[in-house]
């Protein structure tokens, strides 16, 4: 049976609070036993959703799909924005990081080596330029071993695809993963203990033809698709 439960309340001018309004909400959802399919724009929500899945689970695996690690410090001083989300979730120990793995990660970068932080908490990395040109099948049987039977997350930034399929989005890096690689990563989950699922940093003013809102919605859909006891015919 599915829901659609509409729109988590936030603070419009308040981003902490917003995070507690988030993870409040999401308590409620995980206690009630609902799986939660989440459509967000700003990947900050992962983070209090994530506190909500450990509460419940534990440290959870994580299936990061993205442009970027967002595993910075902080940016202007502030420590909570689409750029850190993993980085809190590694300090408030909501992930178990053996079990997470970071697929597409490319772009520009203010460091020499912006994978470190990633690497020395024990996630894989996987970078876009080591999916060109191939099936990432192979990859997704190497990511289910690591994964196991314990609970996982998926969360899909938009922008880890490339953006001559994806252009609706605040950070769009070239060179990333095609659509018909984003379906060999969600449907690789078929079987897993996946317990939450998010698609988020679309963003309707960069989308005027709907191309991104398309391609967002549809992978949404696998994502629901590949959940425990779902069955697809």
């Amino acid at each position: 049976m599915v829901a659609d439960l509409g729109d988590v309340n936030v603070n419009l001018y308040n981003l902490q609070d917003s995070c507690r309004l988030i993870h409040e909400a999401y308590q409620k959802i995980v206690a009630a036993g609902c799986v939660p399919l989440t459509l967000g724009g700003d990947h900050t929500i992962t983070y209090p959703i994530l506190q909500a899945m450990a509460k419940k689970h534990g440290p959870v695996g994580l299936l990061h799909v993205d442009a970027h690690t967002d595993t910075a410090d902080k940016a202007l001083g502030e420590k909570i924005y689409h750029g850190t989300p993993f980085r809190r979730c590694v300090e408030e120990k909501l992930l178990d990081c053996k079990r997470v793995v970071q697929i597409g990660i490319r772009g520009s970068s203010t460091t020499v080596d912006p994978y470190r932080y990633s690497r020395n908490q024990g996630f894989r990395v996987v970078l876009a330029e080591d999916c060109w040109m191939k099936s990432l099948v192979p990859l997704m049987a190497e990511v289910r071993q690591q994964m196991g039977g314990k609970p996982m997350y998926i969360s899909f930034d938009i922008d880890g695809l490339d953006p001559a399929y994806a252009p609706g989005t605040g950070t769009p890096e070239i060179a990333g993963l095609t659509p018909s690689q984003a379906l060999e990563i969600i449907r690789g989950c078929q079987g897993l203990n996946v317990v939450g699922c998010d698609l988020v940093e679309v963003s309707p003013p960069y989308d005027p033809f709907g191309n991104t809102a398309l391609l967002a919605a549809n992978l949404l859909f696998e994502m629901l698709c590949v959940l425990p006891k779902v069955r697809v015919v």
